[in-house]
Order: C-alpha cells, then sequence, then structure tokens
C-alpha cells in the first residue's frame, strides 16, 4: 500500500540531444536514486530519464505531453497471411491516476468512419468494436544503449487470452502503427553490403548517396527490443510442449526482433531447433539439422520460445496498407524466450529490467525478480512473480556474436524511443481455429459472435477495469565507454551517427494519419500547447498559486544519505535502513527555503550537472564556453516535477502543494480588449506544460545532427561559383555605370 507522507521532492529533466550534457537538479533527487548497478558489468549507471506517473489526470493526446503522445487512430495491422486489429487506439483511454499509476484501458466501445477504397473505388464504412491505447516517445525522447526499467501491472486476467499488452522499444526511423514509415525498415539491423538484401532494406549498406541527411554506406532500419509481450490464457494446468523448463500459460515474451532473418532450413514451430542429425543404420539422414542462433542463454522460469520464430514479410496484397513485390520480401527473426507469469503479476507492480549495449560487441540481457527457495529435498529453487522478490533473475541473454555468425546482422544501435500499448487482435492469444459454424466476428455485443472469442474475455471486457498499468518507467545510462561493451551510450533521436529527423521531415507523410485522420493534421507531431485548458480554479491547473519559498541554494543532503559512489539502486528495498534514515520532511530543500512576505520574487535557474556539482545558468557559460554548437538555441526553462520518494517503496509520489504548476484566469483577452468568451483557462508557471499545466517540461541540451547541419554558417555550406571571363566584364561594366552614376548624381546636388 502506498504512503503518501511527502518526503523529498524529486527534480528530473531529459535532455534529448547530447548525452555528456545532461541537465538535473541532484539536489531534489534521492541520492539512492540517482544511479543503479549494472547486473552485467557491475558499473554504475546514471539517472538519464524518469516518469513515475504521480500527477493524477494528466492527458497524452497529441500536442499535450512534450515527452509522450497517445495515438488516435486505427491500428492496420493486416497482414498477408490475413486476421489483423480490432481496436482503434483512443487518447481518451490513456490517463494517470491519484495512485500514481499510468493507466492504459482497453474497453468495449464502437468507432466508426468512412474511407475510400481506391481498389474499388468506392467509400467504405468501417467499424471497431473496442478501443484502447497506445502511447509512445517518438520523436521526443530517445536512448541509444543504457538500462530500461518499468514497474507493470498486466491487465486483465490471467486465465482469458486476447489481450496484447507490450512494453518495447522502437528505432525512431519507424513510427509504430504507421506502417508506411516501416515497411522494408522494421526490423532491420544489418550495415553490410549484401546486393541480394538490398531492395529489402530500404536503407542499405550498399547506399553510395542516401537522401535527407543519412549517412552513406549506412545500413539503417527500425528495429525492436521487446522489454515483455504477454500471451494470457489457460493452458489446463499442464505446461506448452516443447518447453524447458515446462511453461505454461500465461507468459510474457522477451525479444528481439531482427532482419534480415534465416531464409531456409528454419526451425518449425512448436518444437525446439533441431541440432544434431539422426541417421538410420545404413548411414541415411532421417532429419536435418535446423539453422538457429546459438550461445543464448536462460535461467529462472523462462525457456526458449518454441512458438514464435518470426515473421515472413512477403509480397503484399492490393488491400494492404503498404506495397512488396517479390524482390523486396524478406524474412525478420525473432530471437527470445518465454517468462513465465502467475496472479500476482495481474495485481501489483512487478519490475521488468533490459539493460542494452548497442552495436558489435554489444549484447542485450532480461531481468525479474525473485528470491531463492528450498524445496523438502534440499533443492534451491527461485521463486518469481509474488511480488516478494528482491534478488534479480538474469532471464535472458543475446550476445552480438550469436547474430553476427548466422546473418551478419548486430544488436541494435538506433536511437529508440519507448512503447507501452494493449492491442486487441484476431492473430493472438484469440482461438487458434474457429468451427465451421461459427460466424467469424468480433462483437461483443453480438451473440452469435461468442464463438469468435475466448471463454469469459467479453464478460471480463464489460467490467470496464481492464487495463495496463505502468508504475514507473527509468532509463539509466553509463557515463565510461570502457566499462561495457559495445558502443557508447547516447540520448537523443536525432544524433550524429544515426540522423532521423531530416529523413522524418523528408517523408512526412509517411508518418501521419490515413484519411479521414489526415485533414487535420500538418505534421506528423503538433506543437506542444502550454496552458489553454478550460478551468473554474486554479486546482484544475495543477494546484495554482506561485511558490512563495525560494530554494535555499546552501542547502546540502543529509550526512545519513549514502554517498553516490557507494550507492547501489533496489527500486524494492531502502538499503539504507527503513525509515529511519530516511529524509524527513523538515530537511527538504523547501523547508530550508526563505520565505519572503511581500511580493513573491520567483527565482529561474537552469542548473546544470557537470562532474556532479551543481551549477546555475549564470555559471554556465565558463563551462559551455566552448560548445559554440549549441549558442543562439531557443532552449526553453529547466523544468521540474515535485515528486517524493517513500522508504522500502518502488513508488515515487507527488506533492501537489508544494510546487505549483498553473493558475486558473481569464481567457485571452479578444478584440477592443473584450473577452472572448466567459470561461476561464489554465496558464502554465515556469517549467510546466500542457493544457492543464500537469506536464514537466523538458530541456534540450544540444542540437542534434539537423540542427547542426542547419547552423552551418553560409560561407561553409555554400556551393563554389564558376565565373568565366564573360561574367567578369559583365560584372565589371554594371560596377562602373553605377560609379559614374552614382558620382554624376552627387554633382547635381
Amino acid at each position: 500500500m502506498k504512503n503518501t507522507l511527502p518526503l523529498l521532492p524529486l527534480t528530473l529533466t531529459t535532455a534529448l540531444f547530447n548525452p555528456r550534457q545532461r541537465r538535473m537538479d541532484r539536489r531534489r533527487h534521492p541520492q539512492h536514486l540517482h544511479t543503479t548497478t549494472s547486473l552485467v558489468d557491475g558499473s554504475t549507471y546514471h539517472l538519464v530519464m524518469s516518469d513515475e506517473f504521480n500527477v493524477p489526470n494528466r492527458s497524452f493526446a497529441d500536442g499535450h505531453d512534450p515527452t509522450w503522445t497517445a495515438l488516435d487512430k486505427s491500428d492496420d495491422d493486416y497482414s498477408a497471411s490475413g486476421g489483423g486489429s480490432l481496436h482503434f487506439y483512443n487518447s481518451s483511454t490513456v490517463t494517470t491516476t491519484p495512485d500514481g499509476m499510468l493507466t492504459i484501458s482497453s474497453v468495449i466501445d464502437e468507432t466508426t468512419w468512412n474511407h475510400y477504397d481506391a481498389i474499388e473505388k468506392e467509400y467504405k464504412t468501417t467499424t471497431k468494436h473496442f478501443k484502447s491505447g497506445m502511447i509512445q516517445s517518438w520523436n521526443k525522447f530517445c536512448f541509444t544503449g543504457g538500462i530500461l526499467e518499468v514497474d507493470v501491472v498486466l491487465p486483465g486476467e490471467p486465465d482469458i487470452g486476447g489481450l496484447w499488452p507490450a512494453v518495447w522499444l522502437l528505432g525512431n526511423l519507424g513510427r509504430a502503427t504507421y506502417e508506411a514509415s516501416t515497411n522494408n525498415l522494421w526490423p532491420w539491423s544489418y550495415d553490410k553490403c549484401d546486393r541480394k538484401k538490398q531492395e529489402s532494406q530500404v536503407i542499405s549498406g550498399c547506399n553510395s548517396v542516401n537522401h535527407f541527411g543519412l549517412n552513406k554506406f549506412q545500413g539503417r532500419g527500425a528495429t525492436e527490443i521487446d522489454l515483455l509481450e504477454l500471451m494470457g490464457g489457460d493452458s489446463g494446468g499442464k505446461p506448452l510442449p516443447a518447453t524447458s523448463p515446462p511453461i505454461m500459460l500465461p507468459y510474457a515474451d522477451m525479444t528481439l526482433q531482427v532482419a534480415p532473418g534465416i531464409p531456409d532450413n528454419r526451425p518449425q514451430s512448436g518444437s525446439q531447433p533441431v541440432r544434431s542429425v539422426s541417421n538410420t543404420h545404413s548411414g541415411y539422414a532421417t532429419s536435418m539439422a535446423e539453422t538457429w542462433y546459438d550461445n543464448l542463454t536462460v535461467a529462472g522460469n523462462t525457456s526458449l520460445n518454441p512458438f514464435f520464430y518470426g515473421t515472413y514479410l512477403g509480397e503484399t496484397k492490393p488491400n494492404e496498407p503498404v506495397t512488396r513485390n517479390k524482390r523486396q520480401a524478406f524474412q525478420a527473426d525473432a530471437v527470445g524466450a518465454m517468462k513465465q507469469l502467475v496472479p500476482e503479476h495481474f495485481k501489483t507492480p512487478h519490475t521488468f529490467r533490459v539493460e542494452w549495449q548497442p552495436g558489435r560487441g554489444g549484447r542485450l540481457d532480461w531481468f525479474t525478480k525473485s528470491y531463492k527457495k528450498v524445496d523438502e529435498n534440499g533443492t534451491t529453487i527461485h521463486v518469481e512473480g509474488d511480488g516478494k522478490g528482491q534478488d534479480w533473475e538474469h532471464s535472458l541473454s543475446i550476445p552480438d556474436f550469436a547474430l553476427d555468425a548466422v546473418m551478419g546482422s548486430k544488436i541494435p544501435e538506433e536511437p529508440s524511443y519507448i512503447i507501452f500499448n494493449t492491442a486487441i487482435s484476431s492473430t493472438w492469444a484469440f482461438p487458434y481455429s474457429l468451427p465451421d459454424w461459427c460466424p467469424k466476428c468480433y462483437d461483443c455485443n453480438n451473440p452469435k459472435c461468442t464463438c469468435s472469442f475466448n471463454p469469459g474475455f467479453c464478460n471480463m471486457m464489460k467490467t470496464g477495469k481492464v487495463a495496463l498499468k505502468i508504475d514507473s518507467v527509468r532509463v539509466y545510462q553509463s557515463r565510461d565507454d570502457d566499462a561495457h561493451s559495445g558502443n557508447p551510450h547516447t540520448v537523443g533521436c536525432d544524433p550524429e551517427e544515426f540522423p532521423t529527423r531530416e529523413y522524418i521531415k523528408g517523408y512526412e507523410y509517411r508518418y501521419m494519419r490515413n484519411p479521414p485522420f489526415v485533414y487535420e493534421d500538418k505534421h506528423p507531431l503538433r506543437r506542444q500547447q502550454n496552458g489553454g485548458g478550460e478551468c473554474v480554479v486554479d486546482e484544475d491547473c495543477g494546484g495554482g498559486g506561485i511558490e512563495t519559498e525560494d530554494v535555499d541554494e546552501d542547502w546540502k543532503q543529509p550526512e545519513s544519505q549514502p554517498k553516490a559512489e557507494d550507492d547501489v539502486l533496489d527500486l524494492d528495498n531502502d538499503s539504507s535502513g527503513g525509515s529511519d534514515s530516511s529524509i524527513k520532511e523538515n530537511e527538504s530543500p523547501q523547508a530550508h527555503g526563505k520565505k519572503d512576505s511581500g511580493k513573491t520574487k520567483p527565482k529561474v535557474r537552469r542548473q546544470l550537472e557537470v562532474d556532479n556539482n551543481i551549477m546555475t545558468s549564470e555559471d554556465k557559460d565558463d563551462v559551455d564556453a566552448d560548445d559554440d554548437a549549441s549558442d543562439g538555441l531557443d532552449k526553453p526553462p529547466i523544468a521540474s516535477e515535485s515528486i517524493e520518494e517513500t522508504a522500502g517503496d518502488t513508488k515515487v509520489y507527488s506533492n501537489p502543494d508544494r510546487q505549483p504548476k498553473g493558475s486558473c484566469v481569464s481567457a485571452i483577452p479578444g478584440l477592443f480588449g473584450l473577452q472572448t468568451n466567459g470561461k476561464k483557462q489554465c496558464k502554465c508557471n515556469q517549467g510546466y506544460t500542457g493544457p492543464h499545466c500537469l506536464s514537466v517540461d523538458k530541456f534540450d541540451d544540444a542540437p542534434g545532427a539537423y540542427d547542426v547541419k542547419k547552423m552551418k554558417t553560409l560561407f561553409e555550406d555554400r556551393p563554389n561559383p564558376y565565373l568565366t571571363s564573360g561574367h567578369l566584364f559583365i560584372g565589371g561594366f554594371d560596377w562602373g555605370i553605377l560609379g559614374i552614376w552614382s558620382c554624376g548624381g552627387n554633382a547635381e546636388e
């Protein structure tokens, strides 16, 4: 149960471009959340992004949040094999609750729209009978390499299949559910020149010229790393075939999707890869060894996944949202494992973690929580999923050399964004086959469609309580490139080594909604809305008012806090020793603030983290004197969200009274100073944004590849002119005439 007593506010800013200049107000940040220790290399990783979702009623519609966007569109997940999504993504299903959770609800609710069928040349009506949510940080917050840690409560009932919740990463060159943007980009992670594969990989390592800011001879893709995907259902208490150790429904998939995939002699679904050849007595082979990836390791209640080895993206049919011809068809592989889940995963938050070392020599490692238990035979086993686990279980490991040895692919190194969603698809956890008399329809309000769903699915959905819940998301990265394998960690969606922004700008239509929804969109993302939401009182705008206390610049962390060099983050255990060593309310920086009985004089400071020291913007120029690239940028002020941490808990909570976010003011005056209407609207205080000022603003440290290119001077960027003697003669003649005219004019005066 969550303790709502405020202890210490936490301030965090996501810096989206330059990984070496991440700004964070460390004075307000609980010391033990600054860092975590890698479970692979043992080095220290530093927090670069966090969202605790502690402010209730946040809105994530397009333009409402600087980090996240909730979609309003149909999920056109159709393939050449048939089937597809049954839901419409609606941003109203995504919000935050008073108990500090991001919730993505899935409900029975119809969405109907008309669209033009270019094949049959007529307008058609389409209806989806379910609404659900997807929230993504596409083109807002991306990172390459590091640790992603998410506390999750899974939706629905564990023994009822039909929901497809997921927490995953996708390369920024592709926008999830916008299939025109991912076609022949997903999930390529291949940087070699292979002429046979060139047409299948739209940004190929063979390309001597890559337009829109891309680097030549560099293969690119929209790579996918799945932290988890739920496969719900009931296997009748029996383990699924070909799983070792035995795994039952429900389970979580932990997967790397990668292309190019193995084209021939692939493992068969429902069985583990055949590694040896069987022969008859006369020496004839009865089976053939199948090709798959070696050196994959699993531990705990985890088995290599024998049911999903990848997807063949073949030649498309006329009614599909994208097109591929035979030469562009290719195989993608799913390299992963299945993790046993228990009912507790659907009731309380559980922490899932992936450590990502990008590129050649890198690796991917998935972790979950467990604890040791000795059975009656004296055997030590690891118990997972009941919420009591404090020890990390190394569930799955994929080394880069395993990929390179088979197909030459590599661990992803694309700048990637975070996605949370729940899909409802007839191809995922639905009945595998239907009787001939079943009409194969998917409307819970139509009794004839009951046979198309798993037993209990519609009754579960009719409760209106089905929701994926995210307690927190945190990203950590290493500052020491030599401490980990793979390539350096970076923050930003448009790094110079892997640019994306100019490419996206050049192909904007691929990242935008299809008609009829596209008519109101001018660009893939709408401009960030700062205030303007309708309100009645200040509380509608995040608390209202203006702070009356200034932060004491001389305030320091109490000596009882653990030292940074000794700090190891355990989100489920307070290593500081319980509440006795916790920071108390009167030890917070605002408790040491200086009150002003007269007019409030709010101070706005920019904080820079340099060598773990805090510096105000007045001192910043001394540090960034050599950083000419960022001069002249329009930098918004640092934003910070007041959040508190409670001892012995995974959650960080909000105290809305400590730092007001906005106030409710009269509507903007119209013509001749008259109010346009009698309604009021929110005006955001410094550091907050969104229609009702409930989101923390962000601070972009340094420009990305596109910004650097734009900031080149005219003389650096201009072409060399080709001048002949004729050009010089004409130019000299014109200047001579101009000189005579000027002299004549002066003489007349």
